[in-house]
C-alpha cells in the first residue's frame, strides 16, 4: 500500500515480497495456470 503524509511531505510504501518459489502466492498462480490450461510456471518466473 502507498500512503502520503501531507504533514511531512513524505510517501510511505508498505510492501511484502514472496521470495519463496513455492510460497502461497506462487502456489495460487500455479493452480490457476493449471485450471486455465497454461504452463505451470507461466507468470511465476
Amino acid at each position: 500500500s502507498v500512503h502520503s503524509d501531507e504533514r511531512t511531505g513524505r510517501v510511505i510504501v508498505f510492501a511484502a515480497v514472496d521470495n519463496l518459489w513455492k510460497g502461497a502466492a506462487s502456489q495460487a498462480v500455479q493452480n490457476l495456470n493449471l485450471m486455465l490450461g497454461l504452463g505451470e510456471a507461466e507468470g511465476i518466473w
